[in-house]
């Protein structure tokens, strides 16, 4: 029982770090073990009695606070009607040479959204290819400036199907994997999710879903482009726009140039691979997170254990 408490309170930690309360069935796909669901409910009972955790109709957070309550709901609202959104940016972009898989990511993929978030994709790309694709749909976002829809198209992490384990494997990366919406190339998604089975390890209880994409549908166009990119001029190309991109990236991260959210700009690169870098942004999110759990069991350590 005092585990199960424990790794009740470090799951809703994981999302106090983002103002972001969980219903009953949330925590349970979230918990870092499988438990029989009648002594989770005893444990829930447990710290909510002595008030480590506080319940708001059907929400739990560690604060006090039911304004959160009201920032979620508004936030899922906001959400609903922007992943409707993404699904059509999807429509557009899976048109792209070279583009095998789309998924919605980061907090829309939470199903939370404000007015200030943008619609953030992952992008499966075909072995070898990323950079011309990556090139050509950046060249097309540029034109979305024109018209104000910018951050509709926020396409910030991409791997090619080379690659398509993820490298670094913590409780962040995992949480950011399992809660991917994808919306284009299922089967691409279901080689993804069976190349990311390590997730497992993090969140055993959290399916993840392939059954939101849509499958792949021929496209004359795309095809004709990437029949005349497949040969040693595209091998050039590919590696060519990876080099000119790394190192404008690196410029801008020299420069201190920040992004609309004020982050500082920075990239990781590689030939499979291109995805942000903000300052160890995920690794200091890791620290904040375990800092948080240490000290909840410091300071309720007695309430915990019985």
């Amino acid at each position: 029982m005092a585990e199960l408490k424990k790794n009740i309170l470090a799951t809703l930690a994981y999302f106090d770090v983002f103002n972001y309360p969980l219903t009953r069935e949330e925590i349970c796909l979230f918990l870092p073990a499988k438990y029989e669901l009648m002594l989770f409910d005893v444990a829930m009972a447990c710290l909510v009695s002595c008030r480590l955790i506080y319940r708001f109709d059907k929400f739990y957070t560690l604060k006090n606070d039911p304004y959160l309550i009201k920032r979620r709901n508004d936030g899922n609202q906001k959400a609903f009607e922007m992943i409707k959104v993404a699904r059509k940016v999807g429509n557009i972009l899976i048109r792209f040479p070279y583009v095998r898989g789309i998924a919605i990511s980061g907090s829309l993929s939470k199903n939370y959204a404000d007015e200030g978030s943008d619609i953030d994709l992952f992008i499966i790309t075909a072995t070898n290819r990323l950079w011309i694709a990556r090139t050509l749909m950046h060249c097309f976002k540029k034109l979305t400036f024109l018209v104000n829809r910018e951050h509709y198209f926020c396409m910030n992490y991409y791997i090619d199907e080379q690659q398509l384990e993820i490298a670094e494997k913590n409780i962040y990366t995992a949480t950011e994997v399992v809660t991917l919406i994808p919306i284009q190339g299922d089967t691409t998604f279901a080689d993804f999710f069976t190349a990311n089975a390590w997730t497992r390890n993090y969140l055993p209880n959290h399916i993840m879903r392939v059954s939101t994409a849509k499958s792949l549908n021929k496209i004359i166009l795309k095809g004709v482009v990437e029949w005349l990119f497949n040969n040693r001029f595209g091998d050039m190309l590919d590696d060519r726009l990876m080099k000119v991109t790394a190192g404008r990236w690196n410029q801008k991260t020299q420069q201190k140039r920040l992004n609309n959210h004020g982050i500082l700009l920075a990239m990781a690169v590689d030939k499979h691979y291109a995805k942000p870098d903000p300052e160890n942004f995920q690794y200091k999110l890791i620290s904040r997170y375990e800092t948080k759990v240490a000290q909840l069991l410091i300071e309720n350590h007695h309430s915990v254990a019985n």
